[in-house]
């Protein structure tokens, strides 16, 4: 194995590594909360509310898949359906105050983590960090 499979095995390995810690992380915040549904609640979050089809749409989930997560958080108490000001059939999916809460507390969580983590790192390697995974997310 040459030296670049060998870091693409390491790579695949330690983000697959990084989603199993992720999708812990989301249950600790909420027993009932997994990392789908902690995504589409900070995804209408960033987005001011958006609609079950934009979620799908985002995370090209399946219309079916969509509606259970929402249907998950709306029983939560962390989502609220709104009329669609510009479509009066459609709903726009929105955080709750509860919702907005549980986000704001995930992000602290998520901030320190990473600030743990990066204690030991100097300001470059950070940055550098940083820039390597935007490469990886814009290749798409």
């Amino acid at each position: 194995m040459s030296g670049r499979e060998t870091s693409i095995d390491t790579i695949q390995r330690e983000l697959t590594a990084f989603a199993r810690r992720a999708r812990h992380k989301a249950s600790q915040l909420h027993p009932d909360l997994s990392l789908v549904t902690y995504s589409i609640l900070d995804l209408m979050n960033e987005r001011g509310g958006c609609r079950a089809a934009d979620v799908a749409s985002y995370f090209m989930l399946d219309k079916s898949t969509v509606s259970r997560q929402v249907g998950a958080l709306e029983k939560l108490g962390l989502l609220v359906r709104e009329t669609d000001p510009e479509d009066q059939r459609g709903q726009i999916l929105r955080p709750t105050d509860a919702g907005l809460a549980l986000l704001h507390e995930a992000a602290e969580q998520r901030r320190r983590s990473f600030a743990d983590r990066f204690t030991d790192w100097d300001d470059q390697d950070v940055e550098r960090f940083a820039g390597y995974l935007a490469r990886y997310g814009a290749a798409d």
